[in-house]
């Protein structure tokens, strides 16, 4: 049997051997940590943007590799000298959060290289980059739990045979829920619209600008500053109109003169037609009229149909107001006076008017 001093200067061993590998295990962190910060620093130089979402991005999750370690380390030491069976799930223990600090850091990677693209880089579209995000995210997750769960005993085939039975029962008691989610995939997949755009929907009382894109629910801010939210399943129901992505805006009015201004309608249309095609802010290449068309009960109707080349809501009602007073001032040039509703009472000549003879 070992003596007393003997078990004393084991135990002695075993405490330094713990402490060493403690020690050693802080002084890893914090070479790692400055070795990362001065290539940061060198990196935030350079215009690629991976290498700094790469950067900044490994120091946490690397500390807890390497603290795990250490622990681990340690814990086997202490399991040897004392042969504690609570102490042989640490190595489990240590497989499963080596995994979750990988999966953090691919995460953290993603979030850290979307938002240096929206800074930095017009390359993607943001809706589509946030739809990538989400399900590069949701994939390394799911990835993580099921690497997790083999690590710690758990058979990944019968997961996948309860998730598959699972899913079936989640479907049908979330299938609005599932509509929303697809709808949502949907949008991000045929971009009928973007964060920003304004939308409206000739279908429903829906018209504003797109705040955000959920995989639930879609963020439209009317015009009145409410928020409305609407569903996605909404989207593959009804027709959805995109007019921020138009490119011209149209000017379609009608006009009209007395009838007796008849005789200068020519000149006066061939005179609108004349400052329209020379006018700084129509587009010439697309479709431009400019016709008598119409005897109305009170009027001659002549119509002007043209293009802006902004698509600027303001900017266009300043260019058409432009128009419109350049227009009345072509019409009182000729001597013509636009037409308003009137009407003519024809009154019979007093010779022929019955008087009725006296009784």
């Amino acid at each position: 049997m070992m003596g007393f001093e003997e078990i004393f200067n084991q135990k002695n061993m075993h405490i330094m051997q713990i402490f060493l590998v403690i020690f050693m295990t802080q002084v890893a962190n914090l070479i790692q940590k400055k070795i990362f910060k001065t290539f940061l620093k060198k990196a935030a130089l350079t215009k690629n943007k991976w290498d700094d979402a790469f950067l900044v991005s490994i120091p946490r999750p690397l500390s807890a590799i390497i603290w795990i370690t250490g622990i681990a380390f340690s814990c086997e030491i202490l399991h040897k000298a004392t042969n504690a069976v609570l102490l042989e799930a640490i190595t489990p223990l240590r497989n499963a959060t080596i995994i979750a600090s990988l999966a953090w850091f691919l995460v953290l990677t993603i979030q850290q290289s979307e938002k240096n693209y929206l800074i930095t880089g017009k390359e993607l579209d943001p809706t589509t980059l946030d739809a990538i995000s989400k399900l590069a995210r949701i994939s390394v997750v799911i990835t993580a739990i099921l690497m997790i769960l083999q690590a710690l005993g758990f058979s990944i085939s019968g997961v996948l045979a309860f998730g598959g039975v699972g899913g079936i029962a989640v479907g049908f008691a979330a299938k609005d829920l599932l509509s929303n989610f697809f709808g949502g995939l949907f949008i991000y997949m045929d971009r009928p619209f973007a964060v920003g755009d304004w939308v409206r929907s000739p279908d429903r009382e829906i018209e504003g600008v797109v705040e955000k894109i959920g995989w639930r629910v879609t963020l439209i801010r009317t015009f009145d500053k409410r928020p409305l939210y609407v569903p996605n399943a909404i989207f593959s129901q009804i027709a959805v109109e995109n007019p921020s992505r138009m490119e011209n805006r149209r000017i379609k009015e009608t006009i009209g003169i007395r009838y007796d201004d008849a005789v200068k309608m020519q000149t006066i249309t061939d005179q609108v037609e004349k400052m329209l095609k020379s006018h700084p802010e129509i587009d010439t290449g697309k479709t431009l009229m400019v016709n008598f068309n119409s005897f109305a009960p009170s009027s001659l109707d002549f119509f002007i149909y043209t293009f802006t080349k902004t698509t600027n809501w303001e900017k266009y009602h300043i260019i058409k107001q432009d128009i419109l007073l350049k227009i009345l001032e072509i019409v009182e040039t000729n001597g013509a006076e636009p037409a308003f509703p009137t009407s003519t009472i024809h009154l019979p000549k007093q010779d022929t008017l019955h008087t009725p003879e006296p009784r």
